[in-house]
C-alpha cells in the first residue's frame, strides 16, 4: 500500500532552527544597538542641556530613564519570546526601538526626551533577550562557542563605539541636527536590520511556554526601580525623603520576590526568574562577577566622557576618540578569546582583570602628571591596555553564564542575564558616577577622576578576585 504523506511526514524528524552568518550578522547588529544608546549620549550631554535648557537632574533623566526601563523589562521580555516565539519579539522590538529613536531625535523638549528615552529602553527590553536565546537555541557545539564569542566582542566594543559615534555625530552637526543625530542614526540601521531578520533569522521558541509571571514581574519591577531611581537622582536632587524611603523598600521587595518565585518553582509552575536556575554554578558566579565588572566599566565611561570634556577642554569628537584605542583593542583580542580559552580555560579572565588593572593605572597616573593638559596621546597606552584586559574577560563571561542553561529556559537565562548587566551598568553611572561629581566642587576635576580611576581599580582587583572561583572549563 501506498504510504501517505501525512505518514511519511510524522515519522520524518522535526529540523531543528539553525542560525546561518547572515541571521548571526543580523541578532548581533540588534545586540549592538541598545548598547550603543546606553553610551551614546555621554559626550551629547552637554549640547543636549543647551539646546533643550535642560537642568543636570533632567539631564541624568535622559541616561536614567532609558537604563531603568530596560532592566526592569528585560526578563519580562526573554519570557515573552520564549512564550510568543523571539524572531516576533526581535522584530517587534526593533520595529518600536526605531520608533522610540525617531521620537528622542525630534523630541521638542527635555522631558518629552526623556519619555522617549523610556520607550526606548523598553523597546530594547523587548528585542536583546532574543539575541541570546536565539544563539542558545539555533547553534551548538564550535558554532554556539564562535557566536557567543562574537557576541561578547560586540557588546563591548559597542559600549566603547557608541561613546565615540556620539562625539563624532554631535561634532559633525548632519544637516544641523547636532545632538539629535545620535538617536536618528538608529532608524537607517533599524530599516536595515528589520529587512535582514525578516529573511534570516529562524523562529525559536520554546517547547513548553509557560504563561507570563504577573505577581513575578510586578515585584521585579518594583525592587529594580526602588534600587536604581534613588540612587540614579539621589545625587542631584539632594537625595530627598522619598530616596531613602526607596532604598528602604528595597530589600523588602527583593525578598517578598524570592519568596514568590521559590513558591512558583515548588509548585510545578515557571516564575518569571526561577530559584533553582541559580542552582547552576556557572550561571550563579558569573553574575556575581558580572555585577562589580559592570559597576566600573560603565562608571568608568561616563567619568571619562565628562572629565573630558569638560574638565581637559577637549571636544566630543576628541573626548570620543580617547577611547578609540580600547575599542580597536579590545575586538582584536576578543577575537582571540575562543583560541585562549580552549587551550588556557577561564584562567584567562584572571589574567585579563590583571591586564585591565595595568591599564587603569597607567590612565591614573596620566591624569595625575598631566592635569589639565592631558592629551589622548597620553591616555592611549592605558586605554589600549584596558581593553585588551576587558576583552579577555567580558565575552568569556558571557559563555559562561548561559554555558549550562537549557534551550528551554534560554530566554530566561539570557533575560536574566542581561538584567543583572544592564543594572549594574545603571548602578555604575549612578555610584562612580554620583562619587566624581561630588568631588569635583571641593576638590577640583584632577582630584576625582584620579580618586574614581582609583576605586575603580579596586573593582579590578575584585573581579579579577572572583574570576578565581569560575568554573575552569566552559561547555
Amino acid at each position: 500500500m501506498t504510504e501517505t504523506l501525512a505518514s511519511r511526514t510524522a515519522r520524518s524528524p522535526v529540523v531543528p532552527p539553525v542560525l546561518g552568518g547572515l541571521g548571526l550578522f543580523t541578532v548581533l547588529l540588534g545586540a549592538a544597538l541598545p548598547l550603543i544608546d546606553f553610551f551614546i549620549v555621554n559626550v551629547a550631554l552637554p549640547t543636549m542641556g543647551q539646546d533643550l535648557h535642560a537642568s543636570e537632574s533632567v539631564l541624568e533623566l535622559v541616561i536614567a530613564g532609558y537604563g531603568v526601563s530596560y532592566a526592569v523589562l528585560l526578563v519580562l521580555g526573554g519570557r515573552l519570546g520564549d512564550l510568543f516565539g523571539r524572531r516576533r519579539l526581535f522584530l517587534g522590538g526593533m520595529a518600536a526601538f526605531g520608533l522610540a529613536s525617531l521620537a528622542c531625535g525630534l523630541a521638542p523638549s527635555a522631558w518629552t526626551l526623556v519619555a522617549a528615552r523610556v520607550a526606548q529602553g523598553a523597546a530594547s527590553a523587548a528585542m536583546l533577550p532574543q539575541v541570546l536565546a536565539t544563539i542558545q537555541s539555533a547553534t551548538a557545539g564550535p558554532r554556539r562557542a564562535k557566536a557567543m564569542s562574537l557576541y561578547g566582542a560586540t557588546a563591548g566594543l559597542s559600549m566603547v563605539a557608541g561613546q565615540i559615534l556620539g562625539g563624532v555625530l554631535v561634532a559633525a552637526d548632519v544637516a544641523g541636527t547636532g545632538w539629535r543625530s545620535v538617536f536618528l542614526v538608529n532608524v537607517p540601521v533599524v530599516i536595515v536590520g528589520l529587512i535582514l531578520a525578516a529573511r534570516a533569522v529562524p523562529e525559536t521558541r520554546s517547547q513548553h511556554p509557560e504563561p507570563v509571571d504577573g505577581p513575578g514581574t510586578v515585584l521585579l519591577a518594583v525592587a529594580l526601580l526602588a534600587l536604581l531611581a534613588p540612587l540614579t537622582e539621589g545625587r542631584a536632587a539632594g537625595w530627598p525623603l522619598w530616596t531613602w524611603l526607596s532604598l528602604a523598600l528595597f530589600p523588602l521587595a527583593v525578598a517578598a520576590f524570592y519568596f514568590v518565585e521559590r513558591r512558583e518553582d515548588r509548585h510545578g509552575r515557571t516564575p518569571l526568574v526561577p530559584p533553582s536556575l541559580f542552582a547552576l554554578k556557572s550561571l550563579r558566579r558569573g553574575l556575581v562577577m558580572m555585577v562589580p565588572f559592570s559597576i566600573g566599566f560603565s562608571g568608568f565611561m561616563f567619568v571619562i566622557a565628562v572629565a573630558l570634556q569638560e574638565g581637559a577642554g577637549l571636544g566630543p569628537v576628541r573626548a570620543g576618540l580617547a577611547l578609540a584605542p580600547m575599542a580597536l583593542v579590545f575586538f582584536a583580542v576578543s577575537l582571540c578569546g575562543p583560541r585562549l580559552i580552549a587551550r588556557f580555560g577561564t584562567r584567562v579572565v584572571t589574567a585579563g582583570g590583571l591586564i585591565q588593572g595595568v591599564g587603569v593605572a597607567l590612565m591614573a597616573l596620566a591624569a595625575w602628571r598631566s592635569w589639565p593638559d592631558l592629551s589622548i596621546w597620553e591616555l592611549a597606552p592605558g586605554a589600549a591596555v584596558a581593553g585588551a584586559g576587558q576583552a579577555l574577560q567580558l565575552p568569556v563571561l558571557f559563555r559562561i553564564v548561559l554555558s549550562e542553561v537549557p534551550p528551554a529556559r534560554a530566554g530566561v537565562g539570557s533575560g536574566v542575564m542581561v538584567t543583572t548587566q544592564q543594572s549594574a551598568l545603571a548602578l555604575g553611572v549612578a555610584t562612580l558616577g554620583s562619587l566624581f561629581l561630588s568631588l569635583v566642587p571641593g576638590h577640583g576635576m584632577q582630584y576625582a577622576l584620579v580618586t574614581t580611576l582609583l576605586v575603580q581599580l579596586t573593582i579590578v582587583a575584585l573581579t579579577t578576585g572572583l574570576s578565581l572561583r569560575l568554573p575552569r572549563t566552559v561547555v
